[in-house]
């Protein structure tokens, strides 16, 4: 039954991941929240990596699809967050210790250190983690899928 309070994005984001969870044969509810800036929508159940997927590329996919569903045609847009299990959180934590550890090297050899490739939304969430840092700097280098982050210390 459709909510007449939600946004036709949310609506067709629900049906979406509702009709994926069930092709993929896997039990799931969707809960979805939205506010000003951001919509968000997530996968709700035991056993969710089929959705997840190796790496997140399954859940990645999955978003970038939503997003496509949700704003097709609309000219005002928002961001869009897929999530399963709590996926994107522990994933971030994951990023963000790996972070601390590259800024940690980078000043105490004043060499830049690379960091696995990963994808950019992932090198987003370090880029975005390690903004505010001072004394380093934070790009992307390489081509895809083996693109990936390098935290440099600041040559003044």
């Amino acid at each position: 039954m459709e909510d007449p309070a939600a946004s036709a994005a949310e609506q067709r984001v629900r049906e979406l991941l509702e009709r994926i969870a069930a092709a993929a044969g896997v039990p799931a509810r969707v809960e979805i929240s939205e506010d000003a800036d951001t919509l968000t929508a997530a996968y709700v159940g035991d056993d969710l990596g089929l959705l997840i997927g190796r790496h997140g590329q399954t859940i990645d996919a999955i978003q970038h699809l939503s997003y496509r569903a949700a704003f097709r045609g609309e000219l005002a847009r928002k961001r869009l967050v897929v999530d399963a299990s709590g996926y994107r959180e522990r994933r971030a934590l994951a990023l963000q210790a790996d972070a601390d550890r590259a800024v940690e090297r980078a000043v105490r050899d004043s060499r830049p250190v690379s960091l696995a490739s990963m994808s950019a939304l992932e090198r987003k969430v370090v880029h975005e983690y390690l903004r505010d840092r001072t004394g380093i700097e934070t790009y992307s280098e390489g081509e895809e899928p083996d693109r990936h982050l390098v935290v440099a210390p600041v040559v003044e």
